[in-house]
């Protein structure tokens, strides 16, 4: 039966290809998105931002509990998977 299944799935065989790059594209973008050390790198940044008048304190202060919030899922996002980094 699987070599039947297989020979009638053929033809959606791009289409299955193409949903898994972009399950990987997707997986890759939301550990970037979520590592710690770009977080803090952002965190760096808009605290330069702040220094040199660019944004507002209330900017600030909306801009570091988002960063802050993201750090902390994807720390926890990490310690669920098992793929936890070093502080």
């Amino acid at each position: 039966m699987g070599l039947i299944s297989e020979l009638v799935l053929l033809p959606f065989a791009p289409v299955r290809g193409s949903g898994w790059v972009i399950k990987q594209v997707v997986q890759e973008a939301e550990r970037i998105y979520y590592d710690p050390s770009t977080i803090r790198a952002e965190l760096a940044k808009l605290e330069e931002q702040l220094e040199a008048g660019e944004i507002t304190e209330e900017e600030f202060d909306r801009q570091e509990d988002e960063l802050l919030d993201r750090l902390e899922t994807g720390l926890r996002r990490s310690g669920a998977t098992g793929n936890g980094t070093a502080l």
